[in-house]
């Protein structure tokens, strides 16, 4: 497997383009808000979109999501408990940056009962991190060992916030306990966030 890291938009919000060489099937993790950069990318490097992940649905990893969506007519895959954000993310880009952007489509594939998935011919376990918001997962490639942990954690042990009225302090801590848990047994060894540098446990 091959990933790419894009670090787009006015958050600084990474982006990850993950292929297959042989096949040169693709998904993206959080599109943020450059569709039309990554539809570019796609077609640059003659990849063919299998399907969008969605670590959360904060504004500034899905405001891409319309223009990648209408090129390929792929699903968009989340955990539906964070579909309400979805919604609400060209009002919250608007209110929390002065940003116009394009409206967002749903997400019409549900992760919330799924354990693991198989997409471009790997398989990805789907962690259940609620705490940042409802339906915030971790995608973690078993091969390679490397979590995508969206906006749970980042490096130097920071979290995502908490402050939001839908987000749940203890419900974070629960999640971080799972994934210390899991980074003790060496279920994971390096982690790509939802922003900053990527680390090792």
């Amino acid at each position: 497997m091959q990933m790419e890291t894009f670090t787009l938009g006015n958050l600084q919000t990474n982006c990850y383009l993950l292929s297959n060489e042989l096949t040169g099937a693709a998904i993206i993790i959080d599109p943020a808000d450059d569709g039309d950069f990554l539809n570019d990318e796609l077609l640059r490097q003659n990849l063919k979109l299998e399907a969008i992940v969605l670590t959360h649905g904060h504004f500034d990893h899905c405001l891409g999501l319309l223009s990648l969506k209408s090129a390929w007519r792929v699903p968009i895959m989340m955990n539906f408990a964070d579909q309400f954000l979805l919604e609400r993310a060209q009002a919250s880009a608007l209110h929390w940056l002065g940003l116009e952007s394009d409206p967002v489509p749903p997400a019409d594939f549900d992760l919330a009962d799924k354990n693991s998935i198989e997409l471009i011919g790997e398989k990805f376990q789907i962690i259940k991190t609620p705490g940042h918001t409802p339906g915030s997962i971790c995608l973690l490639h078993e091969n390679s060992k490397q979590l995508f942990s969206g906006d749970t954690i980042f490096a130097h042990g920071d979290v995502g916030r908490t402050d939001f009225a839908y987000s749940d302090r203890k419900k974070i801590k629960t999640s971080l306990t799972e994934l210390r848990t899991m980074a003790k047994n060496g279920d994971y060894i390096e982690v790509y966030a939802g922003h900053g540098e990527k680390f090792f446990v």
